[in-house]
């Protein structure tokens, strides 16, 4: 074989090598690797884990979540808006006292329709609208994740202990919080990214 042949052999492989490597390149690049641990922070460790430790899987649900919904714009809300969801979420505060159960199903759709109204994902999606919620909302969206979790478990009567289960709902509700925040309160103005310690009667609640 040439030399000429050779070179250009060696060019073709090059070239097939790279070719087949540029997807994972970018998602590592772009999006993977530090850029998903920065933008995703603590949900980068809770993919992780929701993967049993493999972080190549969980780089690529990251990275897909990005390539889906990073060019999300959200929706801002009017006055009348907020002060519409900020009632609402003072009756779930109401309701925990005597119906924990109850208030938790309602943060959980309170969370799905606050969303909806700023641009996201229809809450009937719930995992698209989570997915998208993370790219944007990464701090606080564990929140949501905990009081859907826990709102689906008391829809099955699965939380039968007052005691453990009723601690598990206000845990929940205290994460819901903030992102309900950060949804009500557009980037820049008082209240962004950052949420009021929720006060509520601890003693005695009732389980709904």
């Amino acid at each position: 074989m040439s030399t000429g042949m050779i070179v250009l052999t060696v060019i073709v492989a090059v070239v097939i090598i790279a070719a087949a490597a540029s997807p994972v390149l970018r998602g590592r690049g772009r999006h993977g690797g530090s850029g998903l641990r920065r933008r995703f922070g603590p949900e980068y460790d809770r993919t992780v884990a929701l993967h049993d430790g493999d972080t190549e899987a969980a780089e690529r649900e990251l990275a897909e979540r990005v390539e889906r919904h990073g060019g999300l714009r959200e929706r801002p809300l009017d006055q009348a808006g907020r002060e519409h969801y900020a009632a609402r979420w003072t009756a779930v505060q109401e309701h925990f006292v005597e119906s924990p159960r109850q208030a938790v199903a309602e943060a959980d759709q309170l969370l799905a329709d606050v969303a909806a109204a700023r641009g996201y994902p229809d809450g009937g999606r719930y995992e698209e609208q989570f997915a998208a919620l993370s790219v944007h909302h990464a701090d606080h969206v564990d929140g949501y994740r905990q009081v859907h979790r826990v709102a689906r478990a008391g829809a099955r009567d699965a939380l039968t202990e007052a005691g453990s289960g009723t601690e598990e709902m206000r845990t929940a509700l205290v994460g819901a919080r903030a992102l309900f925040d950060d949804l009500t309160h557009p980037s820049g103005e008082p209240g962004s990214g950052s949420h009021t310690p929720w006060a509520f009667n601890r003693s005695h609640p009732k389980e709904g």
